[in-house]
């Protein structure tokens, strides 16, 4: 009878950890979302206690809603960085780009504070234009 308990012991332990590792997997490895997003580069810090990361903010401008026609509603959107693309990122400061991002369920501390990490960025083809409405819009 004890040899018995073990086993089921044993197995309980075995699935305990097969879920475990699952719900891991899932939480800091599967990438939720995938896609991009174009805005201006509001902030880029190198920050952290035992992990230093790039940490940024972008924001996403659009006008009008479904309900107020004619309004100005702006979005920031939070990521994380590698080395690599906070360079570009920098040399890009003030100039509309286009970031291509992975979200993930959780942060884990050696990727960065935020769950979406961008991978790459290039630079929006209409950055030359202003980024704010021109006075001919307004006549």
């Amino acid at each position: 009878m004890a040899k018995k308990g073990k086993v089921i012991g044993w197995a309980i332990a075995a699935i305990v950890l097969v879920l475990l590792a699952g719900f891991g997997y899932f939480k800091f490895f599967w990438v939720f979302s995938d896609g991009t997003k174009t805005g201006e580069l509001n902030s880029l810090t190198y920050t952290g206690y035992i992990f230093k990361t790039y940490e940024g903010e972008m924001i996403l401008s659009g006008y009008g809603t479904k309900n107020n026609y004619g309004t100005v509603q702006s979005k920031t959107f939070k990521f994380s960085a590698n080395k690599d693309v906070a360079e570009k990122l920098t040399q890009m400061t003030g100039m509309r780009v286009t970031v291509h991002y992975k979200e993930y369920k959780g942060a884990l501390p050696w990727r960065g504070y935020e769950r979406s990490i961008v991978d790459s960025v290039t630079v929006d083809p209409d950055s030359a234009e202003p980024t704010t409405p021109s006075d001919e819009f307004f006549l």
